[in-house]
């Protein structure tokens, strides 16, 4: 909620999401979000342009929002159902922080606090058996995840990986295999790799499963359990291994270079074969059926041909496909099952004019939890009961936020000065008009993700205190294919810099923006690109807002977490090694270039930040201080990567707040200072 893809430059073993630690794990029935429709347009474009030109929104006066509106914690969020579905958990407030509360699905009891945290939101967690919850929790930001289990009756909570300095995560719940046990990775042997242990949530008794030989940096199970596929890297190559059983040694199944995808997704319902997501022979990913054994694609399941397919989703009990999914401008699927589809056709009849997630269902997969949201609401939880058709509203994340007056969120596209098709988003503000506007231009963190259409409380606060926003998908933004992230080697600050710059001469020149008040805001590889823009295109900012932003490429290379460091020979290919590419490094490393910035400019940090030391911060605070320009710096002593704890957030964006107003409003523009 905080900020937008941050910077994920290598892939994790111990992912953030408790229940997926790479792609390699399984993905739950309905573990992934599903939406509702979601049609890609090839007219799009021409379409929002004339929105945009001829008065697409009515002119009408609109409140001005408190801050704290747009980034308090939610009432209610990430609610789920028990595998008997007979209780109900969700995450509330308690004193401040996100905590974990149960309700019986009747709803005539009041709900029970499970949890005690005070000092960090939980986030995620999961339901193991009808009367234990597991969540994931880190202490000020170090990303340093331990595993807790709380029995729901007798309100008790077990530390299961109470170890210091490591990183621990859930690979497998065992749904189906054990009442008491699950898989999980740590890095307390190693801290470059991760070993599966099977762990008992009772106990917190510990067995080794499987022992990381050191290059191994993924584990796969099949539908029984049992770690079927490993995945190693030299560093740029990766090299696929899979077993009949766990007895057996591992056998080779192929070795593709880091530009090759072939990720495996889940095992067939047999256990024999997998489906896995690949653009071997092809630029754009798609997923198909493939037999181990004789080493070969049997099937192509799912296909588009203007983006990568994103995800595959199935029934647990019923052990059929339900949909595959990808990525336009919004979320779309392809429908394999009919049972599925007549849900969603209902869920559609009902809930009109919003996307429909599925987020968590019984066992029989007979009641679900539904999630609707949009890109003007944060959305609402409603319990549906497939037999009956009935559905129940359970409760609003922010009922504070009224639609009517969030802005809408166009999809946009443009030209970059190479000829590439960029897509983004553009957010306009109520009541302001469609021309000559402040803008604030905001790439995404990763940098190799990408932004997606839905609420965004950034936005949606910027939008409301009158600034259009631009959000875009810049080379190596990852769904358009191969060759667009392949676009983005080498290219930081360069050819990706300029595609953001690109991005406000389009709206420059459609009129949208009043060329005197641009600001840049990003987070993380965001963050990178506001010092860049300010460095290398020194004229086209009024100021910047750099949110936990890398300044530095030679030293923030030398700082990554080390469970990173599998891949540091990739991110040489992908961004420059510190040794050979000198020149490249410093030539795109903003902090060298301080004496080009003029726009004065606001920096915010996490003191524990594993990923963008906070050197990186200090850096170039200190820079630009010895020129003589003042930096509004704000560092969190307990934050890490994006600031998770609701007074923190408050300190950033009203901070925000306050300097955009300054630099975009005052009367002097470009001041080389700001007090």
């Amino acid at each position: 909620m905080t900020s937008k893809n941050l910077l994920s430059v290598a892939p994790s073993s111990s992912s953030i999401k408790i229940l997926s630690t790479s792609s390699f794990q399984k993905n739950k029935a309905y573990g992934k979000l599903f939406r509702l429709r979601g049609n890609y347009m090839k007219t799009l474009f021409s379409i929002a342009i004339i929105l945009l030109i001829s008065g697409g929104y009515a002119v009408a006066e609109v409140p001005k929002i408190p801050l704290k509106n747009f980034f308090k914690n939610p009432e209610k969020a990430a609610y789920k159902i028990s595998p008997d579905g007979k209780t109900l958990s969700f995450l509330a407030p308690y004193k401040k922080r996100l905590n974990i509360f149960v309700q019986d699905v009747d709803l005539k009891k009041k709900p029970v606090r499970i949890s005690s945290v005070t000092d960090r939101d939980i986030n995620s967690y999961f339901w193991k058996g009808n009367e234990t919850i597991i969540y994931s929790r880190d202490f000020g930001g170090d990303e340093n995840y331990q595993v807790f289990a709380v029995n729901i009756k007798a309100k008790k909570t077990k530390n299961l990986t109470p170890f210091k300095k490591v990183r621990s995560g859930v690979m497998d719940d065992l749904e189906d295999i054990s009442d008491n046990e699950i898989l999980i990775t740590t890095n307390s042997r190693l801290k470059e790799v991760f070993d599966v242990y099977r762990i008992n949530i009772n106990t917190a008794e510990m067995k080794l499963v499987a022992k990381n030989p050191g290059n191994i940096t993924d584990w796969m199970t099949d539908h029984d359990g049992k770690i079927r596929i490993a995945s190693s890297t030299d560093g740029v190559n990766t090299t696929i291994f899979y077993r009949n059983t766990e007895t057996e040694e591992f056998k080779k199944l192929m070795t593709t270079n880091f530009k090759v995808n072939f990720s495996p997704i889940f095992f067939t319902f047999d256990n024999k074969n997998i489906y896995a997501s690949t653009n071997i022979g092809r630029d754009k990913s798609v997923i198909v059926e493939y037999d181990l054994e004789n080493n070969k694609e049997i099937k192509t399941i799912a296909e588009n041909n203007e983006v990568d397919m994103s995800g595959l989703h199935y029934s647990k009990k019923r052990k059929v496909l339900l949909t595959a999914t990808y990525y336009t401008w919004k979320i779309d699927r392809i429908f394999f099952d009919k049972e599925i589809k007549d849900i969603f056709n209902d869920l559609e009849s009902k809930l009109n004019n919003v996307e429909v997630n599925m987020v968590s269902e019984d066992k029989e997969e007979k009641t679900f939890i539904v999630r609707t949201s949009s890109d003007k609401d944060l959305g609402s939880f409603f319990l549906y009961n497939a037999t009956t058709k009935s559905i129940k509203k359970l409760a609003e994340l922010s009922p504070w936020l009224k639609p009517k007056n969030m802005a809408e969120m166009k999809p946009i596209e443009y030209k970059s000065r190479d000829g590439l098709t960029i897509h983004g988003y553009l957010t306009l503000p109520l009541g302001k008009g469609q021309q000559n506007l402040p803008i604030i231009v905001n790439p995404h963190g990763g940098p190799w993700v990408r932004d997606n259409w839905g609420f965004d409380p950034e936005v949606q606060f910027l939008a409301n205190r009158g600034y259009a926003v631009l959000q875009m998908n810049y080379r190596g933004s990852t769904g358009y294919g191969r060759k667009f992230w392949e676009a983005s080697f080498k290219q930081w600050g360069q050819k990706m810099q300029d595609d953001i710059t690109d991005g406000v001469k389009w709206l420059i020149d459609e009129k949208i923006a009043d060329p005197k008040k641009v600001a840049i805001y990003g987070g993380s590889y965001g963050g990178y690109a506001v010092l860049a823009g300010l460095a290398f295109s020194p004229d086209v900012y009024a100021c910047g807002v750099d949110y936990v932003g890398v300044s530095n490429l030679f030293t923030f290379m030398k700082t990554i977490p080390p469970y990173w460091k599998p891949y540091l020979e990739t991110m040489y290919e992908m961004v420059g090694n510190p040794e050979k590419d000198i020149e490249l490094l410093k030539k795109a490393s903003p902090v060298f270039h301080v004496d080009k910035i003029k726009a004065p400019l606001f920096v915010a940090q996490g003191a524990k930040d594993p990923r963008v030391n906070i050197d990186e911060s200090n850096q170039i605070v200190e820079a630009l201080k010895k020129r003589g320009i003042t930096v509004q710096y704000l560092v969190k002593k307990n934050e890490g990567h994006g600031f998770r704890n609701e007074e923190n957030r408050f300190d950033f964006y009203e901070g925000m707040e306050s300097f955009l107003d300054k630099c975009i409003n005052a009367k002097t523009k470009n001041s080389t200072k700001i007090k």
